[in-house]
């Protein structure tokens, strides 16, 4: 898609704040799909995505979680009971039945719902183990050393914040066109704004084996929507979230993702300042010599995931998205208005208008609410 003209002086911008930006990314940009060619053949021949246990998350070896940190996703095995999850999705579908005024998609036979205030959600949100499990995800971020103490004031990994989002029960043999490839927490705002182009520095210097996506310096004054965008999340959340509700298997509507946050966000930073001579599907987009310094501007982001569009399975694929979220005062901000909206039984403030919940049967409230954890996580208590 075409985009306004400004992006080009962006793009200019940035070239010229770096010394010899063409020489460096040109280098970089050739090692990078070098790599990519070995790393998506890998990834097509191999089991990529690290899998633990929750009860072993507090003796993972130094190697396990530097395998998670470099594939930039992990499945988190066990983190409530299976019959507990079960349950949660059996109430959810009570809740549908129960309100078929409820906005969701297809509209003639609706699997992804506009809800965020169901019991089940609120308890899922807040259960223990799940807020222990994004606060582990959250610790896996750091500071630079030279990081002054100022710059952390109101920051606290070791405390998880809710962000309410929704659920979805989808069917098997329907064709899923909702989620193609994207990227969640900012898009043109990764180049646009300031302090979130700082996460990136390493890769505009082409010093690209350096970047580290879980160094905190930029993230926390990032602006990741600023354009008001229905959906775009304005918080900063350290891992998006899928909390299962049922068992799949590849092909069966789940998840998939580029394993690889160092790489793709390498590749997803330059891509830019790079035009293809060759069709993208070509075997020879990997040569370096097909490419040339050039002005394409590209939606981005640090793990590039989407969702099958098939689902071969016989039962259904069910998931409530719920990510991990620390405490910084612009999350714990969002989360005061979160909190109004709660209360009130409106929606979040990230997500579209539209009918409130309070009119709804079966609507959570602050009872529902299962640790202590999960009330100051929803800002009901400090």
């Amino acid at each position: 898609m075409a985009l306004p003209a400004r992006f080009a002086d962006l793009k200019t911008s940035i070239a010229t704040s770096y010394p010899n930006f063409e020489k460096n990314v040109t280098k970089a940009w050739s090692e990078i799909l070098a790599e990519l060619a070995t790393v998506t053949k890998t990834i097509k021949e191999e089991g990529y995505i690290p899998q633990v246990n929750f009860a072993d998350l507090s003796n993972l070896s130094k190697e396990d979680i530097e395998r998670i940190k470099r594939r930039g996703s992990v499945v988190i095995k066990d983190i409530v009971p299976d019959e507990q999850a079960k349950q949660w999705k059996e109430d959810l579908k009570a809740f549908i039945k129960a309100n078929p005024s409820v906005e969701g998609v297809p509209a003639d036979d609706k699997q992804f719902f506009q809800l965020y205030w169901t019991k089940p959600q609120v308890q899922a949100r807040s259960h223990p183990n799940l807020l222990a499990a994004t606060v582990w995800l959250n610790k896996l971020y750091h500071t630079k050393p030279s990081t002054g103490s100022a710059k952390l004031e109101g920051v606290d990994m070791g405390i998880a914040l809710t962000y309410a989002d929704r659920f979805r029960i989808r069917k098997p043999g329907i064709t899923w066109n909702l989620h193609p490839p994207h990227i969640d927490g900012g898009t043109i705002e990764r180049w646009e704004d300031s302090h979130f182009r700082r996460c990136f520095d390493d890769l505009f210097t082409g010093d690209w084996k350096a970047h580290d996506p879980f160094e905190l310096e930029g993230r926390l004054d990032a602006r990741s929507s600023l354009y008001g965008r229905p959906n775009q999340s304005s918080v900063f959340r350290t891992f998006q979230g899928w909390l299962a509700m049922s068992e799949t298997a590849p092909t069966q509507g789940t998840l998939r993702v580029f394993p690889d946050v160092l790489l793709s966000n390498a590749y997803i930073i330059l891509r830019p300042f790079f035009s293809p001579s060759v069709p993208v599907d070509s075997e020879e987009i990997y040569d370096a010599k097909n490419w040339k310094f050039g002005d394409a501007v590209f939606w981005h982001c640090d793990v590039v995931h989407s969702v099958e569009r098939e689902h071969t399975g016989d039962g259904d694929s069910a998931v409530m998205y719920i990510p991990a979220v620390p405490l910084t005062p612009q999350n714990q901000a969002y989360v005061e208005r979160q909190k109004a909206c709660f209360l009130e039984g409106q929606r979040p403030p990230d997500f579209p208008k539209g009918p409130a919940e309070s009119g709804f049967l079966g609507v959570a409230s602050v009872e529902d609410v299962l640790s202590k954890a999960g009330l100051r996580a929803m800002g009901l208590a400090h």
